[in-house]
Order: C-alpha cells, then structure tokens, then sequence
C-alpha cells in the first residue's frame, strides 16, 4: 500500500523557516520525480518544487531563492526547506510522486499524494 507522509507544518511569524518532510512507502520511491504542491483556500492547488531521481530541481518562480528541495534516497524521504516565508506562503502543503517533471511540476503528472500538512504565515 502506497503511504506519502507529510510532517513540519506550523505557525510562524512572517520571516520565519519551516522544514517539511515528506516519508514515502509502498512504491519505487527512486523510480519518480518528487514534488510538494500548495494549496490556499479558495486557490487551485499549485506547483511549488520539485527533484528528478538525478537530483535536478525545480521551483516555482514564486519561491526561488526562498525554498530548496532535496531527498534522502536512502530514507525515502523528501524535504522541503522554506526560509524568508511570507503571509502568501499560507497554505496546505502536499507531498506528491510525479511520473516525471517534464511537464513542469503539474497535478496531472502525480501518480501518488500524500495527505498535506498545513504551514500558516502571519505578518
């Protein structure tokens, strides 16, 4: 059975960091490409970052320079590191298995979800 479990999520202040995690189980964890996507209420969910099983990476222009994506193979584990966060940065935070990001990192290339973690930013 295919698990994607998210953890990290917080309040902070406007500013502030956050690391997400992100345990996958059940599946060929090195076989995908591993995304987080964002979702704030009454928005579509969003693209935010990415990393191919070379390691190269993806982000959003919305966090550039901001947020960094990496992976632990051996731990089947994800991360996402947000630093300089933002009151737009508030949203539900979703862990994703993509088939590939050549598409850029996109809902329909998402084979497996986790179940999100929530990060709120306060100004």
């Amino acid at each position: 059975q295919v698990h994607l479990v998210e953890s990290g999520g917080d309040s902070v202040q406007s500013g502030g960091s956050l690391r997400l995690s992100c345990v996958s189980s059940g599946y060929s964890y090195s076989g995908y490409c591993m995304g987080w996507f964002r979702q704030a209420p009454e928005k579509e969910r969003e693209g935010v970052a990415a990393i191919d099983p070379d390691g190269t990476t993806t982000y959003a222009d919305s966090v550039k320079g901001r947020f960094t994506v990496s992976q632990d193979n051996a731990k089947n584990t994800l991360y996402l590191q947000m630093n300089s966060l933002k009151p737009e940065d508030t949203a539900i935070y979703y862990c994703a298995a993509l088939s590939d990001c050549w598409g850029g990192v996109v809902t329909a290339a998402v084979a497996y979800w986790g179940q999100g973690t929530q990060v709120t930013v306060s100004s």
